[in-house]
Protein backbone atom coordinates (compact mmCIF):
# COMPACT_ATOMS: atom_id res chain seq x y z
CA UNK A 1 0.00 0.00 0.00
CA UNK A 2 1.67 3.29 -1.19
CA UNK A 3 1.26 5.73 1.42
CA UNK A 4 -0.77 9.23 1.55
CA UNK A 5 1.18 11.95 0.58
CA UNK A 6 0.79 14.74 3.36
CA UNK A 7 -0.61 17.94 2.59
CA UNK A 8 0.28 21.45 3.81
CA UNK A 9 -2.00 24.44 3.69
CA UNK A 10 -0.37 27.68 3.51
CA UNK A 11 -2.47 30.87 4.32
CA UNK A 12 -1.70 34.17 4.17
CA UNK A 13 -3.74 36.90 5.31
CA UNK A 14 -4.21 40.73 4.71
CA UNK A 15 -2.20 42.61 1.64
CA UNK A 16 0.58 39.88 1.28
CA UNK A 17 -0.73 40.57 -2.24
CA UNK A 18 1.47 43.75 -2.02
CA UNK A 19 4.16 41.97 -1.63
CA UNK A 20 7.61 43.11 -3.19
CA UNK A 21 5.83 46.67 -3.78
CA UNK A 22 4.65 47.40 0.03
CA UNK A 23 7.04 48.68 2.21
CA UNK A 24 10.03 46.75 0.71
CA UNK A 25 12.21 48.76 3.30
CA UNK A 26 9.88 45.90 5.89
CA UNK A 27 9.21 43.30 3.89
CA UNK A 28 11.41 43.01 1.42
CA UNK A 29 11.41 42.82 -2.90
CA UNK A 30 10.06 39.49 -3.12
CA UNK A 31 6.14 38.88 -4.31
CA UNK A 32 3.75 36.66 -3.19
CA UNK A 33 4.32 34.37 -6.08
CA UNK A 34 7.81 34.01 -4.72
CA UNK A 35 6.74 33.01 -1.39
CA UNK A 36 4.55 30.42 -2.92
CA UNK A 37 6.65 29.15 -5.35
CA UNK A 38 9.68 28.76 -2.65
CA UNK A 39 6.90 26.70 -0.13
CA UNK A 40 6.19 24.49 -2.91
CA UNK A 41 9.57 23.40 -3.64
CA UNK A 42 10.17 23.16 -0.26
CA UNK A 43 7.04 20.62 0.65
CA UNK A 44 7.78 19.11 -3.28
CA UNK A 45 11.58 18.36 -2.12
CA UNK A 46 10.58 16.93 1.35
CA UNK A 47 7.70 14.69 -0.13
CA UNK A 48 4.47 17.06 0.82
CA UNK A 49 1.88 18.67 -1.46
CA UNK A 50 1.34 22.02 -0.57
CA UNK A 51 -1.91 24.07 -1.55
CA UNK A 52 -1.96 28.01 -0.80
CA UNK A 53 -4.24 30.87 -0.42
CA UNK A 54 -4.19 34.49 0.33
CA UNK A 55 -7.29 36.79 1.09
CA UNK A 56 -8.08 39.80 2.49
CA UNK A 57 -11.12 38.73 3.87
CA UNK A 58 -11.08 37.15 7.88
CA UNK A 59 -14.37 34.96 6.96
CA UNK A 60 -12.11 33.36 4.22
CA UNK A 61 -9.35 32.84 5.97
CA UNK A 62 -11.48 31.09 8.78
CA UNK A 63 -13.37 29.24 6.24
CA UNK A 64 -10.15 27.71 4.42
CA UNK A 65 -8.80 26.66 8.20
CA UNK A 66 -12.26 24.92 8.50
CA UNK A 67 -11.93 23.23 5.08
CA UNK A 68 -8.27 22.50 6.05
CA UNK A 69 -10.11 19.41 8.20
CA UNK A 70 -10.29 17.67 5.19
CA UNK A 71 -8.19 18.49 3.08
CA UNK A 72 -4.46 19.47 5.02
CA UNK A 73 -2.50 18.19 7.45
CA UNK A 74 -1.09 20.99 8.42
CA UNK A 75 -1.19 24.94 8.26
CA UNK A 76 1.28 27.61 7.55
CA UNK A 77 -0.02 30.59 8.55
CA UNK A 78 1.04 34.41 7.83
CA UNK A 79 -2.39 36.09 9.15
CA UNK A 80 -0.85 39.76 8.51
CA UNK A 81 -2.36 41.90 10.69
CA UNK A 82 -5.27 39.78 11.65
CA UNK A 83 -2.53 37.68 13.92
CA UNK A 84 -2.91 40.93 16.58
CA UNK A 85 -6.80 41.15 16.47
CA UNK A 86 -8.14 38.00 15.34
CA UNK A 87 -9.24 35.77 18.34
CA UNK A 88 -11.68 34.10 15.47
CA UNK A 89 -9.03 32.94 13.32
CA UNK A 90 -7.47 31.83 16.67
CA UNK A 91 -10.40 29.79 17.68
CA UNK A 92 -10.43 28.32 14.18
CA UNK A 93 -6.95 27.13 14.10
CA UNK A 94 -7.44 25.15 17.28
CA UNK A 95 -10.77 24.15 16.62
CA UNK A 96 -9.41 22.25 13.54
CA UNK A 97 -6.82 20.78 15.77
CA UNK A 98 -4.22 20.44 12.84
CA UNK A 99 -0.45 21.39 13.88
CA UNK A 100 0.51 24.83 12.61
CA UNK A 101 3.12 27.21 11.99
CA UNK A 102 2.97 30.57 12.08
CA UNK A 103 5.28 32.90 10.04
CA UNK A 104 5.95 36.70 9.55
CA UNK A 105 8.41 37.73 7.09
CA UNK A 106 9.90 41.29 9.61
CA UNK A 107 10.48 40.56 13.04
CA UNK A 108 7.19 42.28 14.68
CA UNK A 109 9.14 42.69 18.02
CA UNK A 110 11.11 45.53 16.52
CA UNK A 111 8.09 47.45 15.51
CA UNK A 112 5.32 48.76 16.62
CA UNK A 113 4.03 48.20 19.81
CA UNK A 114 0.67 46.63 19.11
CA UNK A 115 2.21 43.91 16.70
CA UNK A 116 3.76 42.22 19.91
CA UNK A 117 0.97 40.53 20.71
CA UNK A 118 -0.55 37.31 18.81
CA UNK A 119 -3.73 35.36 19.24
CA UNK A 120 -2.22 32.81 17.05
CA UNK A 121 1.15 32.08 19.06
CA UNK A 122 -0.51 30.32 21.55
CA UNK A 123 -2.54 27.80 19.46
CA UNK A 124 0.75 27.25 16.73
CA UNK A 125 3.29 24.43 17.26
CA UNK A 126 6.24 26.93 16.19
CA UNK A 127 6.09 30.82 15.20
CA UNK A 128 8.48 32.14 12.95
CA UNK A 129 9.38 35.62 12.70
CA UNK A 130 12.03 38.19 11.06
CA UNK A 131 13.83 35.42 8.70
CA UNK A 132 11.91 37.28 5.60
CA UNK A 133 10.39 34.71 3.10
CA UNK A 134 13.17 32.01 3.91
CA UNK A 135 11.05 31.95 7.30
CA UNK A 136 8.26 30.05 4.95
CA UNK A 137 10.87 27.33 4.08
CA UNK A 138 11.70 26.97 7.68
CA UNK A 139 7.76 26.56 8.71
CA UNK A 140 7.31 23.83 5.80
CA UNK A 141 10.36 22.14 6.47
CA UNK A 142 9.49 21.67 10.30
CA UNK A 143 5.99 21.22 9.60
CA UNK A 144 6.74 18.25 6.95
CA UNK A 145 9.29 16.40 9.82
CA UNK A 146 6.49 16.87 12.40
CA UNK A 147 3.91 15.25 9.75
CA UNK A 148 6.63 12.41 8.78
CA UNK A 149 7.56 11.54 12.98
CA UNK A 150 3.68 11.43 13.61
CA UNK A 151 3.14 9.40 10.67
CA UNK A 152 1.74 5.74 11.63
CA UNK A 153 4.70 4.51 9.72
CA UNK A 154 7.14 6.51 10.84
CA UNK A 155 10.61 4.59 11.90
CA UNK A 156 11.03 5.35 15.61
CA UNK A 157 13.84 7.99 16.26
CA UNK A 158 17.32 6.94 16.83
CA UNK A 159 18.15 5.93 20.17
CA UNK A 160 20.89 8.23 21.95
Amino acid sequence: MTPRTPSILVINGPNLNLLGTREPDVYGTATLDDVVRLASETARDRGCALSALQSNHEGEIIDAIHAARATADGIVINAGAYTHTSIAIRDALAGVGLPVVEVHISNVHRREAFRHHSYISGVADAVIVGAGIDGYRLAVDHLASALAAAAPDAAPAPES
